[in-house]
């Protein structure tokens, strides 16, 4: 297969014609009337002049080109890239739901409000929290809500605390979320177990402590077995616990963080309730809270008053809105979709399958890696390439060398407390025969670096692109075509 598409303005013909625009009817002076003259092309723009079946060909090729959970999997660490039935794609594009506008009143919005309506109740019923609002447009973004809220609520008590506590395993977005709003971040190293030090985590708390964000699992896939007695010491201390649930995936229908004694939580649902991410978007990061922080949430709230859905902006302590409208609806679409096709039992099955699967891969590779925290894990685990470092390969040659085996990479250097750390999670929506084929290439994998180590650095072979410079593509992006 040839993987090199030449640019669509390679393939140009002068003269050819994808298809042909009538003549425009504007008057040239009611056009200069309205459109400023510094605005107007002096010459033709330079687009590509290329065939319509050109056209399909190409960008055909492109996405045929593209890494996606449809073609390969993809065991991205903290990212849940699980499949997304179609049946939920269906739903989203129902006209019913596609042609409301923000603006409609609520007399001709009842159906997606009931909606709302309804899926907050799941997702309360699930998290074991009292209140939602769905506004946020990503997890980060709901953590920064989440901050908000805390803030909020610390200056309605007339407390102006300064600090948040982050342990080291908490997802990488949280201390830019809490320095945003102004706070200042500590860090407490783990223990020799890969969880909370639960003596440095009392010692760090003091009354200046706004909260603590934990992530729970971890990003090591462990849970916190001591959560009730960290959120205790929050407490205790007058502070709040926030809990990143990007890792909810291995909790769902087993375990409630409100049970556990969190006080707001962010889900995500272009990951835990399977709609489409990545590329930057779309995203939903509701955020849940308990009753004494309810008043806090971003407005309008969907209610319900004499059988009528309403839109509710009478809350004088909310932080006001965070998100235009009402949040990435197309999102909520998909995740209810999705909740009402597993039902309750699905639901837990989901976080069963989901850590079977992890700990079925992390059994398979622990002769061949180093995997340095816990004997069992739940919807994700690290495997450090340390071992493999010292033969002079690192676990970005490791990753490299998966895609020429038809596997994505897994979450490499992240978190950073593990060394040369790979960070794997199937989702539970993975076979065992695909698991199979990715332990065994990955077993491979370890056995070349034994004997032809020197192999590694120029992989891979069989993508369009084989090691790009990340670090000048991130600082010098060139994103816009030139022909000179």
């Amino acid at each position: 297969m040839n993987t090199r598409e030449p640019l669509i303005f390679d393939k140009t013909s002068p003269g050819r014609r994808c298809f042909t625009l009538p003549a425009c009817d504007v008057p040239q002076k009611a056009t200069s009337d309205y459109i400023p003259r510094k605005m107007l092309r002096n010459q033709d723009a330079e687009l590509p002049e290329v065939s319509e079946i050109d056209v399909i060909r190409h960008f055909t090729r492109l996405s045929q080109l593209n890494f996606c959970v449809d073609t390969n999997f993809y065991p991205l660490g903290s990212c849940t890239m699980k499949y997304n039935p179609r049946v939920n794609e269906e739903s989203a594009k129902l006209e019913g739901f596609t042609k409301l506008h923000p603006y409609q009143p609520v007399e001709q919005c009842q159906g997606v409000l009931k909606l709302l309506y309804d899926l907050e109740h799941m997702l309360r019923d699930i998290s074991g929290m009292s209140a939602f609002t769905f506004q946020p447009a990503a997890g980060a973004h709901g953590e920064l809500t989440g901050m908000l809220i805390i803030r909020s609520y610390l200056e309605k008590r007339g407390e102006k605390r300064h600090k948040i506590i982050i342990p080291d395993s908490a997802h990488g977005t949280n201390p830019a979320s809490a320095a945003l709003c102004g706070y200042e971040v500590e860090s407490i190293q783990s223990n020799a177990g890969g969880l909370v030090d639960i003596q440095k985590l009392r010692a760090a708390f003091t009354r200046d402590t706004a909260a603590l964000m934990i992530t729970n699992p971890n990003t090591l896939g462990l849970f916190e077995k001591d959560i009730v007695e960290i959120c205790k010491i929050a407490h205790d201390a007058g502070g709040l616990v926030y809990c990143d649930g990007a890792n909810m995936n291995a909790l769902l229908g087993i375990a409630r963080p409100g049970d556990m004694g969190v006080d707001i939580l962010h889900l995500n649902l272009h990951k835990t309730f399977s709609t489409p991410h990545g590329g930057g978007g779309p995203g939903a990061g509701p955020i849940g809270v308990t009753e004494a922080l309810s008043p806090f949430l971003p407005v309008p709230r969907v209610g319900l008053v004499n059988k009528n859905y309403v839109l509710n902006y009478q809350y004088p302590d909310t932080i006001g809105k965070v998100r235009a409208f009402y949040g990435h609806i197309g999102m909520m679409l998909r995740a209810y979709t999705y909740l009402l096709t597993l039902g309750k039992e699905g639901v837990r099955k989901v976080g069963e399958y989901a850590v079977l699967n992890a700990n079925y891969l992390r059994h398979k590779l622990k002769k061949y890696y180093d995997i340095p925290y816990g004997k069992t894990c739940m919807h994700e685990f690290v495997i450090s390439a340390k071992n493999q470092k010292k033969k002079g390969v690192s676990a970005m040659d490791i990753a490299k060398k998966l895609l020429d085996y038809g596997f994505h990479a897994p979450t490499v250097y992240f978190p950073l407390i593990v060394e040369e750390a790979l960070m794997v999670e199937p989702t539970e929506t993975e076979s065992r025969e695909t698991l199979d084929g990715f332990a065994d290439a990955m077993i491979r994998i370890a056995a070349d670096i034994e004997q032809q180590p020197e192999t590694f650095h120029n992989l891979p072979k069989t993508t369009p692109v084989s090691r790009p410079d990340e670090v000048k593509a991130a600082r010098e992006p060139r994103l816009k075509w030139d022909h000179r």
